[in-house]
């Protein structure tokens, strides 16, 4: 139970932290940043970003977006 505990604790800090850097990029607070880059493919930056992302965790860009969310972001 503990060992759940603690995993799941850091999994909800890193999306948090995920979400406020989208945040800080002028997108929605609520979206992640891997969401972002995958609706955003094809601009440059983040075509690049999600390159990446697909390089370290091969599928990880169709898993990511999150289609209710985006709306409320800036840019």
């Amino acid at each position: 139970m503990r060992k759940y505990f603690l995993g799941r604790y850091v999994f909800n800090l890193l999306i948090a932290l995920d979400q406020l850097g989208n945040a800080i990029l002028f997108g929605d607070p609520d979206e992640t940043i891997s969401s972002r880059a995958a609706k955003r493919a094809h601009v440059w930056g983040w075509r690049k970003l999600g390159q990446i992302l697909e390089w370290i965790d091969p599928g990880h860009m169709a898993r990511a977006i999150e289609k209710d969310e985006g709306k409320d972001g800036l840019l």
